[in-house]
């Protein structure tokens, strides 16, 4: 089990069971994590831990009897649960909460029910009911006792599962038998009772001769072999899913009767066997089962063959009681299990996966047993040929067929074209899902690979593309799961390498990522120099006065004035301003699929009017089958890097004038730069702190990480092709400018500086100012102190060495060390006091 995996349950649990509040769930998977093993310990400990279970339940009868009903339906996974029951009955602490959490829920749930039952109240016994009330009242027993837990009848379960299947493939009608099978149960020979009696046997059997007796009862279980009742022997009707019991002539001699009741089995196996394939073999229980009941079939041919041989040597007054149960033996097993087997399947409602699941778990069970082992193996390999054959449609050509809902992946209806809007992934993740409990066992190390295999076909047929895996091999119900694994490796792998040449080769996939990463990541430094510099005014104002095609049109103007222009996927890239700033989008996105979605979603926003600034952002358009990776989620990861480094370029852009501006306080007004010493300080400690910043996001945190996932997926082309398609990244520079321009940019420049000189000479009066400057200064130290103190602990106690970086390049001169110092002297005596 993965990490993840051991996150996601016991976070579930923990939903589930309303714990709220504190370390708990990250407590209980250290815990598991420490004890994790990959072996299974649970099979020998399994009965010590049920024999204890029943010892602590009030009801040890009802526990065992409850468990020996689970185990005879094949319930993946039972022992290793009771083992775990075992462990959490000797835990005091978690079986107090266990009880004070159940007492809560029950006290909540009789409340909610107290208010939505329906009372009935019976009429005073004083007074005398009418006809009108008294049927009133059998109709509302009737009702009651229709919601009962006693099984639906074989044609109401056939119609349900018919009426399934016909809306899930209205164009593909389920087939059915005709009605004359089910209209005529006689056909059936699983002693049907007749109507009345055929006849009362004139002389009791008990006051006949031995000899006489013994031939009687032979004829009799002749016909109980077959299902039909004899004179002697009769079968009891059979309510649900009980076995068959039969009534012997209570006159009968008890040596005869011992005998006879020795055979009877036999006769009550083929009852539960034939009921089984009567019902089972409808395709409305899908086509495992079908194929099941066919080899039943094929082995019930042969013992209704021993039994028509038996009938032969009866009439010629060779058969006895005791050769009857001597020729009986060899098939009397086989009848056994086959019926353990139809029961099995028949109360565990057992379909697809499930069944052939319950027929391995039999076949290795009976390891010991050559003979039970080959008649499961042939049982098993004849039910897994429908099964096998969807598993290879799957994973060799990525195509479902599974009309009867059998197979371990499932198909959902979802359109790939509203990836672009999806944030949670959902057409990759939930277009085809795994059912757990189709999972057959013997291939559920594999499903995963099988899920992703399938996949991966699916996305290049779905691009017009049929793919067919070279080493397609038909596949056979094997003891040996090696033979599973290579031949679902290859077809892996197969699919891996088909897709993945397809999205880097044809849809240039490296190509893709290099342009997101030129305008998301800001690796077209030119570009942004032009776009800033032509949107500075724009962006300025609030968002709601902006206008949405003014900023496309400068978009692609700074587009066509850089070295952006060479990049063939340009015209994907859009303007988006977001109704939400930064930290805001990160909690929305955060916050999907959890309970704080809704809150956070119906929340006021808490920014009072966003500048275009604070809301601009770029977007995408990424179309199939590129989306399946670069989709919305990606996609909005991107943004909000974006939006974060934006933001510090725009931070940079400001402090950069302030610097411009603070060299023209020096030509003009010389006598006030005493004035400005603090702010020309701070300033460049400003300036530094955003620098540091910048180079260490994008040179040591995003470049490097960037450089090793484009080698891992370039890890299959040669050095030609990376030549290649290095060079269609190239592009120059455009040329100087005019002698023109320079003369305007020049005086602008000498206006604008004129105006801050003489603006500079009102700032020197307000006393204000230097206030101004000192708050300012020491806010920026208080937080800037807070960050390289934080990360020095992150640091140290998370063992993050690239942290040491930036807390070096903030504090390259030592200039906040000793505070640092003086805040860790602080923090150690305050935990040690």
């Amino acid at each position: 089990m993965s990490e993840f995996r051991i996150h996601h349950d016991v976070n579930e649990l923990l939903s589930l069971l309303h714990v709220r509040g504190g370390d708990g769930a990250e407590g209980y998977i250290d815990l598991l994590q420490k004890h994790r093993t990959p072996y299974v310990n649970t099979t020998v400990s399994s009965h010590s831990a049920k024999v204890k279970l029943a010892e602590f339940s009030k009801t040890p009868e009802d526990f065992l009897r409850k468990y020996e009903e689970l185990k005879s339906k094949n319930v993946r996974n039972l022992d290793p649960l009771v083992y775990l029951l075992s462990k959490l009955c000797e835990d005091k602490e978690t079986l107090q909460f266990l009880q004070q959490n159940a007492k809560e829920r029950s006290e909540s749930s009789t409340n909610t029910t107290a208010t939505t039952t329906t009372s009935y109240s019976l009429p005073q016994t004083s007074t005398k009911m009418s006809m009108q009330e008294l049927d009133e009242l059998r109709k509302k027993l009737g009702n009651v006792t229709a919601s009962s837990n006693a099984p639906l009848p074989a044609e109401v379960t056939r119609k349900m599962l018919r009426d399934k299947h016909n809306k899930k493939n209205p164009t593909l009608p389920n087939p059915v038998f005709p009605n004359w099978v089910y209209d005529r149960p006689a056909l059936l020979g699983d002693f049907i009772t007749s109507s009345g009696p055929t006849g009362d046997p004139v002389v009791a059997i008990g006051t006949m001769p031995l000899p006489a007796q013994e031939q009687a009862l032979v004829e009799d279980l002749l016909f109980v072999l077959v299902g039909v009742d004899g004179r002697d022997i009769t079968a009891q009707p059979v309510l649900g899913r009980q076995n068959r019991s039969f009534i012997v002539d209570s006159t009968l001699d008890m040596s005869i009767k011992e005998l006879v009741n020795r055979i009877l089995p036999v006769a009550s196996y083929y009852s539960t066997i034939t009921r089984f394939i009567e019902e089972k073999s409808s395709f409305e229980y899908g086509q495992v089962n079908h194929a099941l009941t066919a080899a039943m079939r094929t082995l019930m041919k042969e013992y209704l063959i021993l039994v028509t041989q038996l009938e032969h040597l009866q009439r010629q007054g060779l058969l006895s009681l005791q050769k009857l149960w001597f020729y009986i033996q060899p098939t009397m097993r086989t009848m056994e299990i086959l019926a353990s087997i139809a029961s099995s399947v028949d109360k565990g409602e057992c379909m697809g996966g499930a069944t052939l699941s319950l027929l391995h778990d039999r076949t290795f069970n009976y390891t010991g047993d050559s003979q039970a082992q080959e008649l499961c193996l042939y049982l098993t390999k004849a039910a897994s040929v429908p099964y096998f054959e969807i598993l290879e449609k799957w994973t060799y050509r990525g195509i479902i067929k599974d009309p009867y809902s059998e197979f371990m992946v499932e198909e959902h209806e979802l359109q790939k074209e509203k990836i672009q809007e999806d944030y949670n992934d959902k057409y990759w993740d939930q277009r085809y899902t795994i059912v757990q409990h189709r999972i057959p066992s013997f291939l559920q190390k594999m499903a995963d690979k099988i899920l992703s295999t399938g996949k991966y076909l699916n996305v290049v047929r779905e691009c017009g593309r049929d793919v067919t895996c070279p080493d397609a091999k038909e596949v056979l119900y094997t003891l040996k799961e090696r033979a599973y694994v290579e031949q679902i490796e290859k077809a892996y792998n197969y699919a891996s390498k088909v897709l993945l040449d397809f999205l880097m080769e044809e849809k240039e996939l490296v190509l893709r990522l290099r342009s997101i990463k030129h305008y998301f990541l800001m690796d077209k430094g030119d570009f942004f120099v032009h776009f800033m510099d032509l949107t500075e005014e724009e962006l300025k104002k609030p968002v709601d006065d902006i206008v949405p095609p003014r900023l496309e049109a400068l978009l692609e103007l700074a587009l066509r004035m850089s070295t952006a222009n060479t990049d063939p996927f340009k015209d994907d890239l859009k303007i988006d301003l977001m109704p939400h700033d930064v930290i805001t989008q990160l909690l929305r996105v955060l916050a999907i699929e959890t309970k704080q979605e809704k809150a956070i979603i119906n929340a006021e926003p808490t920014e009072v009017g966003l500048s275009g600034l604070e809301a601009f952002s770029f977007d995408y358009i990424v179309k199939w089958p590129l989306s399946l990776i670069i989709n919305r989620k990606a996609l909005t990861r991107y943004q909000m890097l974006f939006r974060h480094i934006f933001y510090c370029k725009h931070v940079e852009r400001l402090l950069c004038n302030v610097w411009i501006c603070n060299k023209d306080f020096k030509l003009y007004s010389s006598h006030c730069a005493k004035w400005f010493a603090a702010a020309f300080a701070l300033r460049q400690r400003m300036l530094n702190f955003v620098q540091n910043i910048q180079y260490y996001m994008m040179f040591e945190v995003m470049e490097p990480t960037w450089h090793i996932m484009e080698n891992n997926l370039k890890t299959r082309f040669t050095q030609s092709k990376r030549l290649e398609r290095l060079s269609k990244e190239q592009g120059t520079m455009d040329g100087p400018p005019t002698e023109r321009e320079h003369a305007e940019e020049a005086e602008k420049k000498r206006l604008k500086t004129k105006l801050l000189s003489e603006h500079a000479d009102t700032l020197q009066s307000d006393a204000g100012f230097e206030t101004s400057i000192s708050k300012f200064d020491s806010n920026f130290s208080t937080l800037l102190l807070d960050l390289l103190d934080k990360l020095s602990i992150y640091s140290t106690n998370d063992c993050e060495h690239s942290m040491i970086s930036i807390i070096y390049r903030l504090d390259f001169n030592g200039f906040y060390t000793e505070r640092l110092e003086k805040m860790a002297i602080e923090r150690s005596q305050k935990a040690s006091a």
